[in-house]
């Protein structure tokens, strides 16, 4: 760990060692661009003469300029600063700004760094509540959006269930089914995570419903069966009418609004170091089980039939909780025993981050669900679902836009990106470097951090307590990092893709220095 970081200025003195060999890293980098680029010169002069030249290399250095990242954070003033205050005056007079951190300058912020109005620039280890997947203003993207031939994409927004464009199919089958979890050939878009969800949930109940024909005796109403879906505890699966009635994390979420009556079963709450709890783990995790069976069984019994169960690879807004790979293996032979369907919410999960493409990859399962929702990084929302699942009649699941088209072409260059940069490999590597550095962390703070976890990048730590995390947040930002906190005691990390071991090593270099500060 390095001296102590800079808070409102950037000068040699106050920077930490690990960001000068940060700077040395990126110097490097640099170093190589400007042989690329000169190798490039001698190539433009041998094959396209001296009089090309000056084009040809001008668009190269544009492209080189745009690639290469920041040397680090700069801090000019707390944040929010000056001009972020007086923005959120002027925004105060027309919505509400309570949840509001600060206001970006997004033409500026680049690769792993966010800059703020006020200029300060800051790596941002939480990417817009983890939906950035290659960091910000990646060329391959900016390309996309200065291509004159989609130019008529952008400018003009279809409604993609009646009349969608020309190439839509072939943007699906290059994009969202290129990275298709196993067993799944069917995808239906949609524009963020909780309408995702909602959708999903119709298709569940009108996929029972047609399966088990019309049942009189538990159907309240003709056309209008009294159906549930089971969630856990700890859950969040969106901020829609019935996703609300399946998320269970702060009251302030579901407070005035009206709910279904659904079975809602315990999350297994496992106890840290894993590995020196591992007989009490599993007896959490076996009664946990247990209680969503056997949930399924009376609530069927008493004529509210379980369509479906509903789950995230890892609990990320409700804290960041983990079960193990066996739990879920075991849980879906039980939604296969109950004749339930099994929808696994990978909203927040998806994307690589955890350093497979779906976070439920790493079950091992040939046939792991029936259902797989998508959003944040992925750019769009939507689902894959199985063959049984598209409906039988048209606009049963339907609004006008169902997703952004324009999303479909920056996703299908952002999987580019992904296979051909191993962004996958990279999110194991520095997801190691990261998750070491806050064992190490909470080994030397026991009084302050404890449960370091993560899968990948997809890390997180709890501190003692709700109010000392929020003071965290709040010293490592205005330090030059941006994170993000989870159920009430839980700092999560949810870098883009892009970030990398140096990345890790100065976040944890910071961080370190913002939690010295709570001593």
């Amino acid at each position: 760990m390095g001296p102590q970081t800079p808070h409102l200025q950037c000068s040699f003195n106050t920077v930490p060692v690990c960001i000068w060999v940060h700077r040395l890293h990126t110097f490097s980098a640099d170093l190589t661009i400007y042989i690329y680029i000169f190798l490039h010169w001698r190539i433009c002069c041998l094959v396209i003469g001296n009089a090309g030249f000056s084009h040809a290399i001008y668009r190269k250095i544009v492209h080189i300029q745009h690639y290469v990242e920041f040397d680090g954070p700069c801090m000019k003033t707390e944040v929010p600063g000056p001009r972020s205050k007086i923005l959120a005056q002027q925004l105060e007079s027309i919505q509400s700004v309570v949840q509001v951190n600060f206001f970006c300058d997004y033409e500026e912020s680049k690769g792993n760094y966010l800059v703020d109005v006020d200029g300060n620039r800051m790596l941002d280890v939480y990417t817009q509540i983890a939906s950035i997947p290659i960091g910000y203003n990646h060329p391959a993207l900016t390309k996309v959006m200065t291509d004159p031939k989609n130019m008529g994409t952008f400018v003009n927004r279809p409604a993609l269930g009646m009349m969608p464009p020309e190439q839509f199919s072939e943007k699906l089958v290059n994009g969202l089914m290129a990275v298709a979890p196993k067993g799944f050939s069917r995808v239906q878009t949609m524009a963020c995570g909780s309408c995702s969800n909602e959708n999903a949930y119709k298709a569940i109940f009108i996929w029972y419903r047609v399966r088990a024909g019309v049942l009189s005796f538990f159907f309240q109403v003709p056309g209008c069966p009294d159906l549930t879906l089971l969630s856990f505890m700890g859950g969040f699966h969106g901020r829609t009418l019935g996703c609300l009635a399946t998320t269970h994390t702060k009251a302030i979420q579901k407070l005035d609004v009206p709910s279904f009556d659904w079975p809602i079963a315990s999350f297994p709450q496992l106890r840290y170091p894993l590995d020196q709890f591992e007989r009490e783990n599993a007896r959490e995790e076996a009664r946990c089980l247990e209680e969503a069976e056997d949930l399924i069984v009376k609530w069927n019994q008493k004529g509210r039939h379980v369509a479906g169960v509903v789950i995230e690879p890892i609990q990320a807004e409700g804290g960041d909780n983990h079960a193990s790979f066996d739990f879920y293996t075991k849980l879906r032979g039980i939604t296969k025993k109950h004749g339930c369907a099994f929808l696994v919410d990978e909203v927040q999960t998806g994307g690589g981050s955890t350093g497979k493409f779906w976070a439920h990859e790493h079950w091992g399962l040939d046939d792991p669900a029936d259902i797989v929702s998508f959003s944040k990084k992925m750019l769009t929302g939507g689902y894959y679902q199985k063959d049984s699942f598209q409906p039988d009649k048209p606009f049963r699941i339907f609004n006008t836009w169902l997703g952004d088209h324009t999303k479909n072409l920056l996703l299908t260059e952002v999987i580019k990106v992904i296979k051909t940069e191993n962004l996958l490999d990279q999110a194991k590597r520095s997801g190691k470097v990261m998750l070491e550095g806050l064992y190490d962390l909470q080994d030397k703070y026991p009084h302050l951090l404890s449960k370091a976890r993560g899968i990948g990048t997809f890390c997180a730590i709890d501190v003692k307590d709700e109010d000392t995390r929020n003071l965290l947040l709040l010293k490592a930002r205005n330090k030059g990092v941006v994170l993000g906190g989870c159920g009430t005691q839980s700092i999560r990390f949810r870098p883009a893709l892009v970030f990398k071991e140096h990345h890790a090593h100065l976040f944890l270099d910071i961080f370190n220095d913002a939690i010295t500060e709570l001593k």
